[in-house]
């Protein structure tokens, strides 16, 4: 499950590799580690095109894990998209990327303890695009907050590739580094754009960090 991932690179770069038409997310400074419930930016289908948007991690809860919580904390890791849950938000409005230079999974100790591994498609971390689905929801996030309306991403999972699967074998996220993927993944009805759901290839990604909780590139 990941849940720790980070961006390097300015929204410039972002607009210019996606093909942004609209930038909607101000002044965007590198985000060394990206947590849950903190904003982040995401890139949807807009009336004019792609647009570039600040969204929180954490797409609602099911309604059977909230039924003893004050507070939604989001759901930031999304797999079984059979579920009804999910299945409203699979259409291409609801679909978006979600750029970051390097993510974290944990690796699990013998005595317990997680030690943070970071991946990247290279040294020198290219941005690359999570596969993700937003909505805007209205809920508690916290209790200081009370009620608030926001718009909500989730990052889209599959089953661990090779690379990932040494340090955390049950999930990675969907990953996609070419444009046709995500166009398609943008724009494509569910039968094209749910083949994406896969695993990345074995030689794509490489371990660029171990053991610190953010990534030193953004530093």
């Amino acid at each position: 499950m990941c849940n720790l991932y980070s961006l390097s690179k300015g929204q410039a770069a972002i607009r210019e590799i996606a093909s942004v038409w609209t930038d909607r997310t101000g002044n965007l400074a590198p985000q060394p580690a990206i947590f849950p419930d903190q904003s982040a930016p995401v890139i949807r289908m807009g009336d004019d095109g792609r647009e570039l948007v600040m969204m929180r991690w954490g797409m609602p809860s099911p309604s059977f894990a909230l039924k003893t919580r004050k507070t939604d904390p989001g759901v930031t890791n999304i797999r079984n998209v059979g579920s009804p849950h999910w299945r409203r938000w699979l259409g291409p409005e609801h679909r978006c990327l979600v750029p970051f230079t390097s993510f974290s999974e944990y690796r699990v100790e013998l005595e317990k303890s997680r030690t943070p591994v970071w991946f990247a498609r290279a040294e020198d971390r290219p941005l690359t695009f999570f596969a993700g689905i937003w909505t805007r929801w209205t809920s508690v996030r916290k209790l200081k907050e009370g009620e608030v309306e926001a718009d909500l991403y989730g990052l889209l999972t599959t089953e661990a590739n090779a690379t990932i699967g040494e340090i955390h074998p049950k999930a990675m996220p969907v990953i996609l580094t070419q444009p046709e993927e995500w166009e398609t993944w943008l724009t494509a009805l569910l039968d094209e754009a749910k083949v994406l759901q896969r695993p990345l290839s074995n030689d794509v990604l490489e371990i660029d960090a171990e053991g610190i909780k953010e990534d030193p590139e953004c530093a």
